[in-house]
């Protein structure tokens, strides 16, 4: 068949971030491109289930806790007042959110000319796709070009009973009525830890179970204990090392049980122990692929799989990181390969950011990365109590990590915990791999007050353990440090320098 009789040029199986960006970004090149989506919303898990309503939560979460605040120096409500009023302000703010965005993307396919399919899609052939719709005949299109943008979902493992309403995923929370008083989350991944600080925020006591031996294993790891810690001030027990080997119902208590021996009782269990990709609809076989155990399909770094014409974008791609915002350029960067045109991803380029409570961005490498692979470096850092920022918004907890090569004083890494850090972390990305991009940060002039400027402040310390170590030239660091604020900083940075390892 020619790519001239085909329906379209493009067809995208799947409306989240990842499909979204590949059918715009193909059809603004000209082409005909379809999107299937299997109920009739678009934005897939992203935005009705995942991202945009955890983030929401959260926000609201903060901001209750503000309100709270308030009333407590005032007359403040009963624990079922306000556990009643607090748990319909988050259903209803999250709604509010997730029918906009809905309804933003809807209107960025419609104008630029993206054809909406709904119903369950499955393969006929490499390029034909069947679309179940509830029709006695369900239509069938074919495309020269298909991406595979399905997404995931969470794993549920075969013994635990999901019926049972204390057990829930991280779909099904998100609809529950009120705040338990008491809670386990199985898994101490970022949906595990962001569930655990909102939860605990809220006042849940949370006990986090995870089989590894630290949370976030991709982070850096004193980033990772200073969460910890911030989350025990929070009365969150953690279980890690720990496996679970059963959930059981004990009157009016959820148990959740280790093979060490240990039985935790709660009110619910939130299993957030992985996802799995939504490929078993597909029939992969009848297009020429195959998935892994976890529904994932392999892809080379532009999406395409080894059906050439085939592409797989965002979680659903083995090897994704599974992050929003990686999904979006994932699939924007196959809108272009299926459209012709070149396209590179940067990997080492793309930030994380963790919305836990408190929150965590970073970029680049981690210390045990560039300590297991003989790299030398120094670490800059600088803590929110050390801002005026921090101080007037009564927020000290935070702390930036620059990662700094001795070489040529570029940023190999940065990482942050605190109010923004998901933000903040893009300053750090646009300078991440540039010769003396230390210096740069510190001759920088940032707002004042702002925790941006703790950029500075990291730069400074950075450059001054550098100093004591004898890595710079005569003048060098004075010369980067050209205000009088910057001076008593730098007198107070090469103090603390010599008294803490490098």
């Amino acid at each position: 068949m020619g790519a001239q009789e085909h329906d379209f040029d493009l067809l995208v199986i799947g409306s989240g971030p990842s499909g979204q960006k590949a059918a715009i970004q193909a059809a603004k090149l000209g082409r005909r491109v379809a999107v299937i989506e299997r109920r009739e919303r678009v934005g897939g898990v992203s935005i009705h289930t995942g991202t945009i309503p955890s983030k929401t939560l959260r926000e609201a979460v903060l901001e209750l806790l503000k309100r709270r605040a308030i009333d407590v120096t005032a007359s403040a409500p009963s624990n079922e007042e306000w556990e009643g009023a607090g748990a319909a302000y988050l259903r209803d703010r999250a709604a509010r959110v997730v029918a906009q965005e809905t309804a933003v993307v809807r209107d960025q396919l419609r104008r630029n000319r993206v054809s909406l399919v709904y119903g369950e899609a499955r393969f006929v052939d490499p390029h034909t796709v069947e679309v179940v719709d509830g029709s006695h005949t369900p239509p069938r299109h074919s495309a020269a070009e298909i991406v595979i943008a399905v997404g995931t979902t969470p794993a549920r493992p075969p013994d635990v009973d999901f019926d049972d309403p204390g057990v829930v995923d991280s779909d099904a929370i998100l609809g529950h009525g009120s705040v338990p008083r008491t809670m386990t989350v199985v898994g101490g991944g970022i949906i595990g830890v962001e569930y655990a600080s909102m939860f605990a925020a809220l006042g849940a006591r949370v006990t986090l179970v995870d089989q590894r031996d630290r949370l976030l294993p991709f982070a850096d790891a004193e980033i990772v204990e200073a969460l910890q810690y911030l989350l025990r001030r929070e009365r969150v027990t953690f279980r890690l090392g720990e496996q679970v080997t059963g959930v059981t119902r004990s009157g009016e208590h959820v148990v959740t049980e280790l093979a060490s021996g240990k039985r935790i009782p709660a009110d619910m269990v939130l299993f957030a122990s992985g996802r799995q990709g939504a490929t078993d609809s597909l029939d992969l076989e009848a297009a020429g692929l195959v998935a892994d155990k976890r529904g994932r399909i392999e892809a080379d770094d532009c999406g395409r799989t080894s059906v050439k014409h085939i592409y797989v974008v965002g979680d659903v791609a083995k090897g994704s990181p599974g992050l929003a915002a990686t999904a979006f350029e994932q699939g924007r960067q196959a809108g272009l390969v299926a459209s012709g045109q070149t396209a590179r991803m940067v990997p080492e380029l793309i930030p994380t950011g963790v919305y836990a409570i408190p929150e965590i961005g970073m970029v680049g490498r981690t210390e045990e990365e560039l300590t297991d692979a003989a790299v030398p470096y120094v670490t800059g850092v600088a803590r929110w109590s050390e801002l005026a920022r921090g101080l007037i918004s009564g927020d000290e907890d935070g702390l930036l990590k620059l990662v700094v090569a001795t070489e040529d004083r570029s940023l190999l890494g940065v990482h942050i915990i605190g109010t923004g850090a998901a933000d903040l972390v893009h300053v750090g990305q646009a300078l991440l791999g540039r010769p003396e991009g230390v210096d740069f940060l510190v001759s920088a002039v940032f707002n004042y007050p702002t925790f941006a400027e703790s950029y500075k402040v990291a730069a400074l310390d950075a450059l001054n353990r550098m100093e004591v170590l004898g890595l710079l030239e005569p003048g060098e660091n004075g010369e980067a440090a050209v205000t009088p604020q910057a001076d008593e900083e730098r007198e107070e940075r090469v103090a603390e320098g010599a008294a803490g390892p490098a």
